[in-house]
């Protein structure tokens, strides 16, 4: 699990505003800008992207001073503090190596590498630079997620025995999130030539985190993948269909626990849906996101020879952006770090493997 643990050495401009570059300006990026926006003390004062077009049209969307088609040539003509890497994942170890070098304080979305191997370099050059890196796991966001891993981590499920995870998508079964079949924004998830390594690459990084969390470190999985026919030959114009869409893991955790962990996106019915059962020898705790995000419900202490459910809410906590904000000018390093994000690559590396060898696989 991911502890806060001071950086190497504290950032230089604490007192001041904390300048940011945006790389990457696809759809995600938006997000960012508006997450970083919102935080007193933080200014996004660079664009950076591929397509200058694009570019420009983002930071003239966010009221960014300026755009620009390099990472290297935006070190060279501003002065920002830190960087948010937005791009797709096969940029993202390059880029992130780039910025630490440079002496950058570095969020990365997830995943945080293509492969372990990536992520090790990553964390190598965090390390070495001493600056502040997060990867964006997004739902670390919800509070629930923050307060479950806080009571099992203090023992209140007594010790772990089963583990029980999913994340369900449906817009391969629907048209939720519109028409896959005419949009390249999903074509390209579903295509392994065009960077995608899947549902278990896409969103099984974030059910691994998840489940991990609080259940602690996976010492090994036998996972299945499956991409189903989903068009005449399995192909749509340039995008050939060969990513996995279905995977399934089942897991022993360090701790000694069995679990399973699952992710689809033919499940119809279920837009977006994280779910997270842990059973203990004290109780057993659960996370519904389609029920509440804000708290969880517990069966424990007297209830549980009962097998009676109490709901629980929780205070808010801040987001990974706030975080990441806050670790710039405390110069404290908070969760989830690249450490973090390499161990979860580490666990899907594992994944892809124990599928290709049909039999389970030491993580």
């Amino acid at each position: 699990m991911s502890k806060k643990s001071p950086a190497k050495k504290a950032p230089s401009r604490k007192s001041s505003v904390v300048r940011l570059a945006i790389i990457g300006t696809g759809g995600m990026a938006n997000s960012h800008a508006r997450r970083f926006a919102a935080i007193r003390g933080c200014r996004v004062v660079a664009a950076v992207d591929v397509d200058r077009e694009r570019a420009e049209k983002f930071a003239a969307e966010h009221k960014i001073p300026a755009a620009f088609t390099t990472v290297a040539e935006a070190l060279a003509g501003a002065e920002f503090d830190a960087v948010s890497i937005v791009t797709p994942d096969a940029f993202h170890a390059t880029l992130s190596i780039l910025c630490l070098k440079a002496g950058k304080h570095v969020l990365c979305e997830k995943p945080l590498a293509l492969n372990h191997a990536d992520a090790k370099r990553m964390v190598a050059a965090a390390k070495k630079a001493g600056v502040i890196n997060m990867v964006n796991l997004s739902y670390r966001d919800w509070p629930c997620i923050q307060a479950v891993e806080t009571l099992v981590r203090r023992g209140a499920l007594g010790e772990i025995r089963h583990v029980e995870a999913s994340y369900l998508q449906a817009w391969l079964a629907s048209k939720v999130w519109g028409d896959w079949r005419t949009t390249p924004a999903w074509l390209w998830r579903l295509s392994s030539k065009h960077g995608s390594k899947g549902v278990l690459g896409d969103v099984g990084v974030h059910i691994v985190d998840f489940a991990t969390f609080p259940a602690g470190p996976i010492r090994n999985v036998y996972c299945r993948l499956k991409a189903f026919d989903k068009a005449p030959g399995n192909r749509i114009g340039d995008y050939e269909l060969d990513a996995n869409d279905s995977a399934v893991m089942t897991v022993e955790f360090a701790n000694g626990a069995l679990g399973t962990i699952h992710t689809t996106r033919w499940c119809g019915g279920h837009s977006n849906r994280l779910f997270l059962k842990i059973a203990g020898t004290k109780g057993t705790i659960e996370i519904d996101s389609e029920k509440t995000t804000a708290g969880y419900r517990i069966c424990t202490g007297d209830d549980l020879d009962k097998s009676a459910w109490r709901e629980v809410e929780v205070k808010p906590t801040p987001n990974n952006y706030e975080r990441f904000i806050k670790a710039i000018r405390t110069g404290v390093q908070d969760q989830p770090d690249f450490a973090r994000g390499a161990e979860v690559q580490k666990v899907l590396d594992a994944c892809f493997a124990s599928d290709e060898a049909g039999a389970p696989v030491k993580v």
